[in-house]
């Protein structure tokens, strides 16, 4: 699968693409991790490619984005960003999924504009307040002093499930997004704390009529579980689904059953 980049002016950043898939399907927008980019979608959307029209973005600061002339990271800039990026596709409501942080901006768009998306998908993510936001500090403090530089370990233990971190088959990922962690310069300080600082958005989920998946890796050791069931607790249309033998980056280490995941949650709640 061949995946060609396009772009999109928006008001505060250039955004890059990359569109794939089925031409007559429906539309499902993936939005990548805080630190990765949408490249880490790669293997879901080989995995999807006959089920939708594909579109993953990279976010302001991220991959092949330029930075945001007004210099926000927030959560509330990521989610203007997404919503501004939907009503530019012009295709009407879309699907819409995300890792991690693309969780985070999944369910302020399900929450706050029903209009745009069908269906919200949260891997590896959380709608609570960060209940440790300090625990963060070990991250900011290392990308503020070095970027990524020698942090291998860290970010091993925060974007990878111990399966993954063991398995001699996931090995050459495994290494491509350690070698690409490793490399973030100094700047990504700035997004990571003021993602860390984020709002709950679970509380306005309540009154959401979007229905809502929480995908969560079972090893996860940023955002258990549990984390991903109160999200499906708190949304009036709410599902949870654990990938045994995955991590936080649930979307790159189990592809496959993501995929089944949202095939069978699409089916089931948006026919």
């Amino acid at each position: 699968m061949t995946f060609a980049e396009k772009y999109i002016d928006l008001p505060r950043a250039r955004l890059a693409y990359y569109e794939t898939g089925r031409a007559d399907g429906e539309t499902l927008v993936l939005a990548h991790s805080l630190f990765l980019n949408k490249d880490m979608f790669k293997p879901l959307m080989g995995a999807l490619a006959d089920d939708f029209r594909l579109v993953a973005y990279d976010s302001r600061g991220h991959g092949a984005s330029s930075t945001a002339t007004d210099d926000r990271y927030d959560m509330e800039a990521y989610y203007d960003e997404a919503a501004q990026f939907v009503e530019r596709l012009d295709v009407g409501p879309v699907h819409f999924a995300g890792n991690s942080m693309g969780g985070w901006v999944a369910l302020r768009m399900a929450a706050r504009r029903p209009d745009l998306i069908r269906s919200a998908i949260a891997m590896g993510s959380t709608g609570d307040d960060e209940d440790d936001v300090h625990a963060f500090d070990p991250v900011l403090e290392q990308l503020r002093a070095r970027g990524g530089e020698g942090f291998e370990d860290g970010f091993s233990f925060i974007f990878f499930g111990d399966a993954s971190l063991t398995s001699e088959s996931f090995a050459p990922l495994r290494n491509y997004w350690l070698n690409h962690l490793t490399s973030l310069s100094t700047f990504y300080a700035l997004p990571g704390a003021a993602v860390a600082h984020r709002s709950a958005v679970n509380p306005e989920l309540r009154h959401c009529n979007v229905p809502v998946l929480a995908i969560a890796g079972a090893q996860d050791h940023v955002f258990p579980p549990s984390l991903s069931e109160n999200i499906a607790r708190a949304a009036r249309h709410g599902k949870a689904v654990v990938i045994p033998e995955a991590g936080h980056s649930v979307s790159i280490e189990a592809p496959e059953q993501v995929a089944a995941a949202i095939r069978a949650f699409v089916s089931d709640y948006c026919a």
